[in-house]
């Protein structure tokens, strides 16, 4: 990204960045050499000298230092405020920017005014300077908050190597990730970091993704996996086929998302705008009837327009611009970080308002792969030796029942026998070898075509099964049936765990789905959802989520598929599973890197703590003014208490600190 976009993020009002161009250490710069011109103003100023009972050295020219050090402030200093009000008055959105330039002209022309001799009065030469000086320092602080907020995405670019190892015919050899190309293969050795998006070839190792997907564990990886650039390797070295490189990787997409999201405008955050532009018309209103309230009571043209400054420095809307914007960058950020891509910065904001939560059922609460979710024994052999024996038997096979079985004893640790002699039999089943002893595996074609003995445990298991929609498959040897397996889609241990902590949210659970309602509703039960629809047609899934608002819902919809891309769309939210179809991805609001349905009550809890965080911070912006504004203009001035424009711009440059710490401290949110 460039600078000027890193600094987006403190878009103001205007409807353009007011810092576009600028950066931290440009207006760093500007405060210390601002600084050290205005530390002689003030000590030469006749009314310092005089409040404070020193005088200053004197010498020939020593008046003049004031006036001359004091224009090169307002220059020097003021002209990044100047040019800032230009822009936003050829926009016909005068803002922040305006107020200030606004501030320091009226005491810059005034004190010139008095220097030369036209009115008699006491020249601002000392308030203006410091009004440039602190004004430059609460820029300096809001747009080094904003990078730090914005660092973390940045260290994601970094993530990358520079270099890979490439392999090819003649060996080794090290070229610029740029130089990558989909279908190169390169070796990633213990500790390196992945160079692109690919699967592994060659090897297997520990890979560590937590920076990609929020995963604290290592994931192992081997033939056939797929790895995200810029994970790192742990101990082991595998070969890697590349298919995605540069702005096609995974990471850049995060990125990419993460940004466009700090950019994107949410409801507060044009409340904040709408704020801003009403407290500059506040602000120009109060001046004026500031100004003719004290002329109108006799007062001096030096003490009128002194007050005019200090109401116009005050009421400045300076935290309202980063009020928002910070915890946009902050929130999207440490979502990035915990796996949760804002894609559309509304979307995250709907999700604290959320009573229901429609999950699409394969591939989101389920794995959308078959596995072993029961097995019966008929007895005189353990659960673990029949599973090792049905898996071994089933090796060979590549139907989608047989390789649920194989992995489901590959994830249990089960150690697979060899079978020979295996063989498929015609709309029965397959039958193998294993340690001289034949099996066959099949369904109910196959104990009628053998006459097998069945025990009613047997039996019930799977009429059991059969009464849920789920598949049933026997385990024979010599005619008699050892076991039955249960083979289903299989629900994701996730899934349940976030279904109970959206339920402590006080949010409904509903399944959306095309499966038949036996399969439907036998998965609602075992996760207790609280509503299902089964049975609906992928061109009816965004009816059913319009049918869900039309009862005064707000509704988040959860899906991984083509055919969920219009419900997505059409609910207050989508969540997109990040493992799913790019449709789906394009189409919600949010996407989960990792296919994690815990990961919804966490949005969650995100939408609501960045909620009261901008509520927190538009209060510390902007509702100090209901007495900064009456005092700066100077109703309690019978009673002594009257504030300088100095004053007033540190009052202004603390609000913006206080809303700066205050956005910090989000990140302490545990979500």
């Amino acid at each position: 990204m460039s600078q000027a976009e890193h600094h987006g993020q403190g878009e103001g009002h205007a409807g353009h960045d007011r810092h576009e161009g600028h950066s931290p250490k440009m207006f760093q710069q500007k405060f210390w050499l601002s600084l050290t011109l205005t530390l002689p103003v003030v000590i030469w100023s006749e009314h310092i000298q005089g409040l404070l009972g020193y005088r200053a050295p004197d010498f020939a020219g020593s008046t003049w230092i004031p006036p001359v050090l004091g224009t090169a402030v307002f220059v020097y200093g003021g002209w990044v405020f100047l040019q800032g009000a230009w822009h936003e008055l050829k926009a016909r959105l005068p803002g922040m920017m305006t107020l200030i330039a606004l501030a320091i002209s009226v005491a810059f022309v005034f004190s010139w005014v008095v220097e030369l001799e036209m009115i008699e009065a006491e020249a601002l030469w000392w308030e203006l300077a410091t009004l440039v000086t602190i004004m430059l320092l609460g820029h300096w602080i809001e747009m080094r908050s904003v990078s730090q907020a914005q660092g973390a995405l940045q260290e994601l670019a970094k993530l990358l190597p520079d270099t890979a190892a490439r392999i090819t015919e003649g060996g080794e050899e090290s070229v610029s990730i740029d130089e990558l190309r989909q279908g190169d293969l390169v070796l990633v050795r213990p500790g390196e970091s992945v160079p692109a998006d690919g699967v592994v070839r060659k090897g297997e190792s520990d890979v560590n993704e937590a920076m990609i997907t929020g995963e604290s564990r290592p994931v192992s990886k081997a033939v056939g996996d797929e790895v995200i650039a810029g994970t790192i390797n742990g101990t082991g070295s595998f070969h890697v086929e590349v298919t995605g490189t540069g702005a096609d990787t995974k990471l850049s997409g995060i990125v990419r998302l993460v940004a466009d999201a700090q950019r994107s405008k949410s409801r507060a955050q044009h409340l904040a705008d709408r704020a801003a532009q009403l407290l500059t018309g506040v602000a120009i209103l109060s001046g004026l009837i500031t100004l003719f309230a004290w002329q109108l009571v006799g007062a001096a043209i030096d003490f009128s327009i002194v007050r005019v400054v200090t109401v116009l420095v005050i009421a400045c809307p300076h935290a309202l611009g980063l009020a928002v914007p910070l915890v946009v960058a902050i929130s999207t950020t440490l979502g990035a970080h915990e796996g949760l891509l804002v894609r559309d910065r509304r979307g995250l904001e709907e999700a604290r308002h959320l009573d229901t939560v429609v999950f699409d059922k394969t591939g989101t609460l389920t794995l959308g792969e078959f596995r072993v979710v029961e097995v019966t024994v008929a007895g005189g052999i353990s659960e673990e030796d029949v599973l090792a024996i049905a898996a071994g038997v089933e090796s060979e096979s590549e139907h989608p029942i047989a390789r649920g079985i194989v992995k489901t004893a590959e994830e249990r640790g089960t150690e697979i026998p060899s079978a020979d002699g295996f063989r498929a039999i015609t709309g029965k089943g397959v039958a193998a070898s294993i340690a001289g002893e034949e099996y066959h595996m099949g369904g109910r074609a196959l104990l009628e075509a053998g006459d097998a003995e069945v025990s009613s445990a047997l039996k019930t298991a799977v009429e059991r099964a059969s009464d849920r929609g789920q598949a049933a498959i026997y385990l024979l040897r010599n005619g008699e049936a050892l076991a039955a397996f249960v083979v289903a889609d299989a629900i994701r241990e996730e899934s349940r765990e976030a279904i109970r902590e959206l339920h402590e949210r006080g949010i409904e659970v509903a399944m959306l789905t095309g499966d038949t309602k036996a399969v439907a509703y036998s998965v609602a039960e075992e996760l207790e959802i609280d509503a299902v629809f089964a049975e609906v047609p992928p061109e009816d899934k965004a009816s059913k989520v319009r049918e869900l608002q039309g009862r005064g819902k707000k509704v988040a919809m959860v899906g991984d598929g083509v055919n969920d891309a219009p419900a997505l769309a059409t609910a207050d939210l989508g969540i997109a599973i990040g493992a799913g179809t790019d449709v789906a991805v394009e189409a919600g609001h949010i996407v989960l890197v990792r296919s994690d349905p815990r990961d919804i009550p966490r949005i969650v809890s995100l939408s609501r703590a960045t909620y009261r965080k901008m509520l927190q911070n538009l209060w510390w912006a902007a509702g100090y003014n209901i007495f900064a504004i009456p005092l700066a203009a100077g109703v309690l001035a019978s009673r002594g208490i009257l504030l300088t424009p100095a004053l007033g711009a540190v009052l202004m440059s603390a609000s913006t600190v206080i809303v700066a710490i205050n956005a910090q401290l989000l990140r302490r949110t545990e979500l």
